[in-house]
């Protein structure tokens, strides 16, 4: 098979995959992911189960594909945000109230979307864990950047960026977010994120 072929037949291969996705998420979403299989969405397709299976090996890894696919349109749109000009703690407020909207906008606001993010939690932590150490990376590099400018005390940018993820994770992990949201504590996302910015100082 000579490049040409090969560049034709890998292009065929990742639009057949982007069908089975954006079909998967859609059956997902109208039925819910636990009243699923890979027989429904095939037939959504007009294509037969073993043809879904030349390219997924399971609906879990259907599913797997979608979560990391939805992570990453999360992370380049975290990615972007915290390369704008501004002081290092206008990003970090910035970077926080953006992943928590975006939990709010892409993972609650429909119950079906939010069992999938629920099964993705507890059977694919793999691509979550990924995801996690890609944001940590984002608000590290934050925080080296106020330390350089004086606007953060020394300290040890990793540690300082694990621990923010820490004290901020109810504005981010999708179940505290929605306990959150249904509750009517008086603590705002606003009021955490400058708590744990003077942590910082």
């Amino acid at each position: 098979m000579n490049d040409h072929s090969t560049v034709a037949s890998d292009t065929a291969r990742q639009d057949n995959v982007e069908r089975i996705l954006e079909c998967a998420e859609r059956v997902f979403k109208h039925y819910g992911y636990s009243k699923t299989n890979v027989a429904d969405i095939a037939k959504e397709l007009s294509m037969s189960p073993a043809n879904i299976y030349r390219f997924f090996a399971s609906k879990a890894d259907i599913h797997q594909a979608l979560a990391r696919r939805m992570l990453a349109a999360q992370y380049d749109a975290l990615a972007e945000s915290a390369g704008r000009k501004a002081s290092a703690a206008d990003r970090l407020r910035a970077h926080t109230l953006l992943q928590h909207s975006l939990v709010m906008e892409t993972m609650l606001d429909e119950q079906k979307v939010h069992e999938m993010v629920l099964v993705a939690m507890d059977q694919q932590w793999p691509v979550i864990e990924e995801h996690l150490a890609r944001v940590r990376g984002i608000i590290e590099n934050i925080i080296k950047d106020g330390i350089e400018a004086g606007e953060f005390r020394q300290q040890d940018a990793r540690l300082a960026a694990e621990c923010y993820m820490h004290a901020g994770v109810c504005l981010c992990h999708p179940q505290l977010v929605a306990k959150t949201a249904a509750s009517d504590e008086v603590m705002t996302p606003e009021a955490l994120i400058e708590f744990a910015i003077q942590a910082l100082r």
